[in-house]
């Protein structure tokens, strides 16, 4: 269990895909996603959602992403915020994004 503090902690904040592209250098197949968060700027992220989603459809699309983890490196990209969504039962992503269009940046809580 965790605390209300502990959840506190957690910065989850709406934002917009505005530029994806084919991650060739990481292990398993995934997109870097460049995301705007409105006032928090633009951060990149290292997403497995291959399965579903394609280049094309996932540009503009909105998301939802913890955007208070320190940078990871992996291959040779700097991944700034977690994308968050939900694992099916194959192991898929299904990613999290508001049901309407949302501002950049709202902290979810």
């Amino acid at each position: 269990m965790i605390t209300w503090d502990d959840f506190e902690k957690i910065d989850i904040r709406t934002g917009t895909i505005t530029k994806v592209e084919e991650f060739k250098k990481a292990r398993k197949p995934s997109y870097k996603l460049w995301i705007d968060f409105g006032e928090l700027g633009i951060k990149k992220s290292s997403a497995q959602i291959t399965d579903h989603y394609s280049l094309k459809e996932l540009l503009g699309q909105q998301i939802v992403a913890v955007v208070n983890f320190p940078p990871k490196q992996i291959a040779d990209f700097i991944s700034e915020c977690l994308v968050l969504g939900a694992y099916t039962k194959e192991g898929s992503v299904n990613i999290l994004k508001p049901s309407f269009k949302s501002d950049n940046g709202l902290k979810i809580g």
